[in-house]
């Protein structure tokens, strides 16, 4: 995890997850739950950060 994204995700979480990954499905969600609470939205932010690669493409298929 870079230092930067992570600051952000304590700060503004989707700004985080949209630096991570653009605009797509994970930033929604972590939109919608920064709106219903701020504490959600940040552990969706760091759970994600931590859990998958940075970029935009898919990972193959097992």
């Amino acid at each position: 995890m870079d230092y930067i994204r992570l600051l952000f995700a304590f700060i503004l979480p989707p700004v985080s997850v949209y630096m991570q990954f653009g605009i797509g499905k994970h930033f929604w969600i972590n939109v919608v739950l920064t709106v219903l609470g701020f504490v959600p939205g940040m552990l969706h932010a760091i759970y994600i950060m931590a859990s998958r690669p940075p970029g935009l493409a898919k990972l193959p298929a097992d």
